[in-house]
């Protein structure tokens, strides 16, 4: 990737000598955007992170796992301005171009000892082929690291978007992902930079639920450099980079869910003929946030059921009598009306499927929405009963 550097480092903030402090860093400063959890509980990283991206310019992000440095009071912020001060006298940079992001445990202050010693090493183990230590470095229960990486082209010149994410339980992102980052090689402000990346959260991290539940440390952050010499000042060159943009945090997006904790399937929602958008976003996050419809799912059992009554507590504007409900093209409910147990013997073959597209249908308007979940298996309990054991 032009112009960044990576590394990913066992630095013993965890306690089972997995890499756990990571860094990018970013050889100029680079124009920079980020999104932050809406969650009222929030961690040390987030309350400073949401002052320090004011500057629009960012050179380094500092990322531990294994401590979310949440509900840590003053100390918490205090350590983690340490955390900046620290890394800016090993980098040379000024203090106001570092980010910092924490995830893991709730409550517990940072091992800073491990920080003194561990800020240094992480520095030095920069590299340009740093990118898989990088994401393992920022993992908690996930199951896999999560890179995408794509390229474009823009007045015949290539451009390239790396993507990483965390992210397996916890989420129910309001704005995005428990944490994600996003490299870019093009020339772009800011201010621009933070609507193309809303608009493609919009489109990703805010449309995925393996949970329910919205962690206090969610961020996606976006850093942008200038080094592939694309500029993008236009309408048809914004068109362009916002397509490859929304492609990566889609792909970041559903390697959550699929990795999300206990997860045997991902499902797609997809609600249409709502009479509002509103209505149409309604509905699709009920049915996915439904831990019977979840259930159903990993039980392979078409319970239709249970996805109209979600849809019908949705708050949403819906006529039952209207409702068709398929599971990929195999009808289940038309005109409000099961159509019987043999197309439901067909649906609950399809449900074998590792990758399921549910449509629900409320023939009440044009607008449409879809989110992206998981099954729920007994995996999830037993993952999160022992978390902090």
């Amino acid at each position: 990737m032009k112009g960044f550097k990576f590394a990913g480092i066992p630095a013993g903030i965890k306690k089972n000598k997995l890499k756990d402090l990571g860094l990018i860093f970013c050889e100029r400063e680079a124009s920079a955007a980020a999104l932050f959890t809406k969650n009222k509980v929030v961690a040390a990283p987030v309350i400073i992170g949401k002052q320090t991206i004011k500057s629009g310019t960012i050179q380094a992000i500092l990322v531990n796992s294994g401590n979310a440095n949440c509900f840590t009071g003053k100390k918490g912020m205090e350590d983690a301005l340490s955390c900046v001060k620290k890394l800016s006298l090993s980098l040379g940079i000024r203090e106001n171009n570092i980010l910092v992001s924490s995830t893991g445990v709730i409550g517990q202050p940072l091992p800073m000892e491990k920080f003194e010693t561990g800020i240094p090493q992480v520095v030095e183990a920069l590299s340009k082929e740093g990118l898989d230590d990088f994401a393992a470095s920022i993992l908690t229960t996930d199951l896999c690291t999560k890179i995408v990486e794509r390229t474009g082209k823009i007045e015949n010149i290539p451009f390239k978007i790396t993507g990483i994410a965390k992210g397996s339980g916890m989420i129910r992102p309001d704005m995005a992902t428990m944490l994600a980052f996003i490299c870019i090689d093009v020339k772009i402000s800011s201010g621009l930079l933070k609507r193309c990346l809303m608009t493609a959260n919009e489109k990703s991290f805010s449309r995925i639920s393996v949970d329910g539940d919205t962690s206090t440390n969610d961020t996606l952050f976006a850093l942008a450099n200038g080094a592939s010499k694309v500029d993008i000042r236009d309408k048809e060159s914004q068109k362009v980079f916002q397509k490859v943009l929304d492609e990566v945090c889609l792909e970041l997006a559903k390697m959550i869910v699929r990795d999300g904790e206990g997860a045997t399937k991902l499902i797609q929602i997809n609600v249409k003929g709502a009479r509002t958008k509103q209505d149409a976003f309604k509905v699709a996050e009920t049915i996915a946030h439904s831990n019977l419809v979840k259930t159903a799912i990993y039980g392979e059992d078409p319970n239709w059921g249970r996805i109209t009554a979600a849809a019908g507590r949705s708050g949403a504007q819906i006529n039952p009598d209207t409702m068709a409900l398929f599971f990929e093209d195999q009808a289940l409910v038309k005109n409000g009306m099961w159509l019987g147990s043999e197309a439901e013997k067909k649906a609950a073959v399809l449900l074998k499927k590792k990758e399921i597209d549910i449509t629900l249908d409320l023939n009440l308007g044009d607008e449409s929405d879809h989110f992206i979940f998981c099954d729920f298996s007994e995996n999830y309990v037993k993952i999160n009963a022992d978390y902090r054991s």
